[in-house]
């Protein structure tokens, strides 16, 4: 018996239901360097022990993400720390993967959408998207994430997608209407952590980031359920993988075979 379909408490953008190629990326740890939420925890919220122990509880199914995760943010909030606050120190602090923009052109050039599906919020993945340097292609990128709730007393919290999700933003839901389609896209997929659990198996092409602080909790994950990937450093790694799936040259059975870019 299948999971019932979470509500969406957010609009979703129009399914690209006319692309050969779609790409579907996470943002935290894969886009980014780090892990915009991580690094707020760790540095403004209750620490990266107290985190990391919370990451772990989730791989091996013992909490939701989305519990997990909401007890990661209030931790900020308790201590203090108002949400502009933490849109400016990750705009300071966090970087984007010195091959996304080439790798964003590149799709652009080619007809390829690239959508963001976090399970962040929209606004804090702006303001990070900012340091694109590329105004009009940092706002052509369509955002499907969580929201942010402001208070008057200047407290926040987040706003889940899909709150009776266990991941809070079921990232399956962005995948699966493009299956349903007469004439489906090849879907590129890429991610690092436990809150891509719920899309690495729909993935036609699933793209695994291999982290630096040798956290990689998605691999973990696609390693124990036989889930075929792909690891990759940086974006201009995969770029030439895509690109030869792209031109034909490779399918996607030969890339998924080698493992690695």
């Amino acid at each position: 018996m299948s999971d019932p379909i979470p509500e969406s408490t957010l609009p979703y953008p129009p399914v690209y239901k006319d692309k050969r190629f779609v790409v579907l990326t996470d943002w935290d740890g894969t886009i980014t360097t780090q892990d915009s939420n991580d690094y707020m925890t760790d540095t403004l919220g209750y620490g990266k022990d107290k985190r990391r122990a919370g990451n772990l509880s989730v791989l091996e199914g013992r909490r939701t993400f989305r519990d997990a995760f909401r007890e990661m943010l209030e931790s900020i909030v308790a201590n203090g720390h108002s949400f502009e606050e933490c849109k400016e120190v990750l705009r300071k602090n966090i970087k984007l993967d010195s091959g996304f923009k080439d790798f964003n052109s590149w799709c652009k050039a080619n007809d390829i959408p690239v959508v963001i599906v976090s399970s962040g919020m929209a606004p804090s993945i702006r303001a990070v998207l900012s340091n694109l340097d590329d105004e009009e292609a940092a706002n052509a990128i369509d955002i499907i994430a969580n929201d942010v709730e402001i208070h008057p007393d200047g407290k926040w919290n987040i706003k889940f997608r899909h709150p009776s999700s266990g991941y809070g933003h079921d990232k399956s839901r962005a995948i699966l209407p493009y299956k349903d389609l007469e004439s489906p896209p090849l879907l590129f997929f890429f991610g690092d952590g436990v809150s891509d659990m719920s899309a690495a198996r729909h993935a036609d092409i699933l793209f695994v980031k291999q982290k630096d602080d040798g956290e990689n909790d998605l691999a973990a994950y696609c390693n124990r359920e036989g889930i075929k990937h792909i690891i990759f450093h940086h974006f201009s790694e995969a770029l030439g993988v895509v690109q030869s799936v792209v031109s034909g040259e490779k399918t996607p059975e030969e890339v998924l075979a080698i493992g690695k870019a």
